[in-house]
Parts: structure tokens; C-alpha cells; sequence
């Protein structure tokens, strides 16, 4: 009797995930592959507008799977109140994480031999993939495995006629409204494009911080110094600074023109991200 076999991918909501979707939809047709979206409820609308139209291009529906216990619950009941930050990514453990081991063991359990396929670039040799626990739950990295790097997965995109989520327009990456790893300027997009959700974030800051959380969304000041109109002003400034210096250097080499679009790694440098949130 053949061994059971299960293929599984993640979508994030990002354009790597989206691209990796397309990529195996093109390239292996034969594999049944399920894919699923971890929900945490605090998503940008663009990215439930991003889902919808991936899903229309696989042909297939995104399975949502939800945590247990919403932030919320995690932040009062279990963390006191303390804000996640990269130091302590309860989050992505309890919102992300937790749902997929928890969904994934009944496939485990049953013998099935799990194939995970993660959307690690080729050009991302300092990112890491989860890490299994289970020798019958087994991470695939295709684009690594195959050569593909941050120029395949916009091509990749264009040519399929799905292009960039459209919250690109200001962000650079899914993930929740208040994820602590934006940039400032994007911060700044959130305040300007999405002020509930931006009033929501300062909300969950100001009580952390008055049950002497360590932690501020932004580092070094809170959303409501960041939200100062002279602030924002500055905030915009280097911005600004940053994008004219990147583009003088780009025109350094007229041979090689660089039509990609510029992200928020572009202009600050790589950042370390949630894998299970932004890709």
C-alpha cells in the first residue's frame, strides 16, 4: 500500500508566498497542494482583497485557519498586557504557529507523510524556515532549492497578471495593522490610510504601557509621538532622503536599469522578519 502523502503551502498575504503558489501551480500541476492562510484577525483589508484574487488564479480556495484564542485573550490573560516585540514573539506563536501545528497533527497522527512549502528566496541565506519536530512533516524551500530570488518572484507575479498586494503602495509586507516590525513610514502609511486600525494600535500600546510594559510598537517612541504632524513631517523627510539616494545609485548603471519595485528592505536594509507573517 503506497504511504499517504498531504502537500501544503501558506499563504501570507506577501508577495513570496503568492508567488511560490503560483510557481508550484505552474510547474507541478499533478501535486494536490492545500493552501491555507492563519488568520489572526487584526489583517489589512488589502490582504484579504490579495487572497481573494490568488484565489481566483489557482482556481482554489484558501483555507483560514484561526487561533483558539484571539490576541486579544493572549495579551490580557497570558502576557499581562505586555506588548509583543522581536525580543518576544508571543504572536507569532500563538496566532500563527500554534493554528498550523494544531491543524497539521491530524495528518500526522494519521500517518501521513506532510510536504510544507515555504517561500524562502534563493537570495535569503540569512532566513530560516520552521523547524519540524515531526520526521513526517517535511519543509520544502523551492524557490532555494531552484534558484529563485527576489527579481523571479516579481516576474513571477507579473507575467501570472496577479502583480503586488496593493497595500505596496505604502507597505511592504502582510502581517498584522500593528506588527512591531513595520518601519516607521509605514507607521506613517497605517496612520494616514487606515486611522482606526492605527487608533486600535495606540489603544493596546497605551494600556501595555500603563501595566509597565517594556515595549512600544515603534522603537524608541510611542504611536502617539510618532502621530505628532511634525513628527509625521520628519518621518517623511528621511523617507524621502533615503529614496533619492537609492535611486541616484541605481542610475549608477544605465546597462542594467532596475525597474523593480523599491521596498521598505531597499531602503533600510534586510530586517529579521516573522516568516509565518510576511512572506
Amino acid at each position: 500500500m503506497m504511504a499517504k502523502e498531504k502537500h501544503v503551502l501558506g499563504i501570507s498575504g506577501g508577495k513570496d508566498s503568492a508567488a511560490l503558489a503560483v510557481y508550484m501551480r505552474q510547474n507541478y500541476p499533478e501535486l494536490d497542494i492545500e493552501y491555507f492562510f492563519t488568520d489572526t484577525g487584526k489583517e489589512l483589508p488589502e490582504v484579504y482583497e490579495f487572497l481573494g484574487r490568488l484565489e481566483g488564479l489557482l482556481g482554489k480556495s484558501i483555507l483560514h485557519l484561526n487561533p483558539e484564542r484571539d490576541f486579544d485573550y493572549w495579551l490580557e490573560k497570558q502576557f499581562n498586557f505586555f506588548l509583543p516585540s522581536p525580543q518576544t514573539r508571543w504572536c507569532t506563536r500563538q496566532l500563527k504557529l500554534f493554528p498550523f501545528e494544531r491543524w497539521v497533527k491530524q495528518f500526522l497522527d494519521a500517518g501521513t507523510t506532510v510536504y510544507s512549502y515555504v517561500a524562502i528566496r534563493a537570495d535569503e541565506e540569512f532566513r530560516n524556515a520552521y523547524n519540524s519536530k515531526n520526521d513526517n512533516l517535511i519543509i520544502r524551500l523551492p524557490f532555494k532549492e531552484e534558484g529563485i530570488d527576489k527579481s523571479g518572484v516579481h516576474e513571477l507575479l507579473e507575467v501570472s497578471g496577479l502583480g503586488l498586494p496593493s497595500y505596496y503602495d505604502w507597505r511592504s509586507r502582510s502581517g498584522c495593522t500593528f506588527c512591531f516590525y513595520q518601519q516607521k513610514i509605514e507607521w506613517v502609511g497605517l496612520l494616514e490610510r487606515h486611522p482606526e486600525a492605527f487608533k486600535e494600535a495606540m489603544a493596546y500600546e497605551k494600556t501595555a504601557l500603563e501595566h509597565q510594559s517594556p515595549f512600544t510598537w515603534s522603537d524608541g517612541e510611542s504611536l502617539e509621538e510618532l502621530a505628532r504632524p511634525e513628527r509625521v513631517a520628519e518621518i517623511k523627510e528621511e523617507h524621502a532622503r533615503r529614496l533619492e539616494r537609492l535611486l541616484t545609485r541605481r542610475q549608477e548603471n544605465p546597462l542594467r536599469p532596475n525597474t523593480e519595485p523599491i521596498d521598505i528592505d531597499d531602503l533600510y536594509g534586510q530586517s529579521k522578519v516573522c516568516i509565518a507573517c510576511h512572506k
